[in-house]
């Protein structure tokens, strides 16, 4: 009884199933069951009223409407809420202290929770039900934290979110430990779903297998280059790094799995990953950028540290490439520079050589032809729209 409310806010943020005349009918039919349940002492447990206010939220244009940016704000804390509720507690005080524990506080102290969410939008987008989705979005949210605790270590970095790094606030050891544990909770957290079939836990998992070696493999070039030197890398291996190391979980695994647990079509699935590759591209080279010219919010995750660490960025590339200054631009890369007047000069040589231009309207282009690629296969629904806002907001950061 109690998902009759549920099922009614999610099937009014899938208008492409019913009449327009029907929607303010479901909505006043979930408001008056809500109240009717409240009077008789019965209540929504939390899962369900978080999953009912997300699906509010791109659903509803008082709230969220069709602007990314609205949804993350409205939804962090409670997807937040559920991604947390699958990290484990133990017995032993000792073994809480230090490894769950810290976990749950650096999940706390967490983004924008856009890839969790993107995989809800993206369910709804093919006509399903959310709470379906759950478990994955949880999934993909733990893989997120455990490859940040341990790029964190890899880049020897200070701040995350504003905060220092987990290596140094429970030493490396630990922070391996911690994030080993992000990865354990991946797949589990899955397979335990009860609202999901055998067969579409396999889909599931095999997906997650597949994003976490491709990860695996664009990081391997990314500190790889570094660590050799090499200077000799050209665009085409910046994007293959970039989108092995980002657009894979950061967007193409979390909306072809969230169509998946939807019950979407093989073309539908596939239109939202090729939709999520190109959007995690573009989301990794304004990253890139944000991290080089970016506002206040940048200078919370090491402001410019791509340069110290000597990153081949697409700026970088671009640059390397065009620039006059070439070699001075690489011995600053090979300094592991933290004074700000010679970062700055890094970034002059990259602003002269028209790379930072560059790298800002390859992923404009990226997000346009995408969106409007998404546009044409995916049936009119207040979810598709909001997804197509999320290509806007993954290249308007920077203002």
């Amino acid at each position: 009884m109690r998902w009759a409310v549920v099922y009614g806010l999610i099937a009014f943020g899938n208008r492409r199933l019913l009449p327009t005349c029907c929607h303010s009918v479901i909505i006043g039919v979930c408001v008056c069951t809500l109240y009717r349940h409240a009077t008789k002492g019965f209540a929504l447990t939390d899962t369900e009223l978080r999953l009912a206010k997300i699906v509010e939220a791109f659903s509803n244009p008082d709230a969220a409407g069709s602007n990314f940016e609205d949804y993350l704000a409205l939804c962090a804390d409670e997807v937040g809420e559920l991604v947390n509720g699958y990290i484990p507690t133990n017995e032993n005080a000792d073994i809480n202290r230090y490894l769950y524990d810290p976990l749950v506080r650096f999940s706390q102290n967490a983004g924008k929770r856009h890839r969790p969410l993107i995989c809800f939008a993206a369910c709804a987008a093919v006509g399903g039900d959310i709470k379906r989705a759950v478990s994955s979005a949880a999934a993909i949210e733990h893989f997120h934290s455990a490859a940040l605790v341990h790029d964190d270590i890899a880049d020897k970095a200070d701040l995350r979110r504003g905060e220092p790094c987990l290596h140094h606030s429970e030493g490396i050891g630990l922070a391996i430990n911690i994030g080993d544990l992000g990865l354990s909770l991946v797949n589990g957290t899955v397979i335990r779903d009860p609202e999901l079939d055998d067969a579409t836990k396999v889909r599931v998992v095999t997906e997650l297998i597949d994003m976490t070696r491709r990860t695996i493999e664009g990081q391997a070039l990314d500190i790889g280059w570094a660590r050799d030197g090499r200077y000799d890398i050209k665009q085409e291996d910046y994007l293959l790094m970039a989108t092995l190391k980002t657009a894979h979980y950061s967007g193409a695994v979390p909306l072809a799995i969230g169509a998946i647990v939807g019950g979407g079509s093989d073309i539908e699935i596939e239109a939202l990953r090729n939709y999520g590759l190109d959007t995690g591209l573009a989301f990794q080279i304004q990253d890139d950028l944000l991290n080089l010219v970016g506002t206040e919010e940048a200078t919370k995750k090491d402001f410019r540290n791509d340069i110290t660490e000597g990153k081949r960025t697409l700026c970088v590339v671009h640059a390397l490439e065009h620039s006059p200054k070439r070699e001075r631009l690489v011995q600053i890369l090979a300094a592991g520079e933290h004074d700000p007047a010679v970062l700055q000069e890094a970034v002059d040589i990259m602003e002269e050589s028209g790379s930072i231009a560059f790298a800002r309207a390859y992923a404009e282009n990226l997000t346009s032809i995408a969106k409007n690629h998404l546009m044409m296969v995916l049936p009119a629904s207040p979810a598709r729209d909001m997804l197509a806002s999320m290509a806007d907001w993954f290249v308007n950061r920077l203002n």
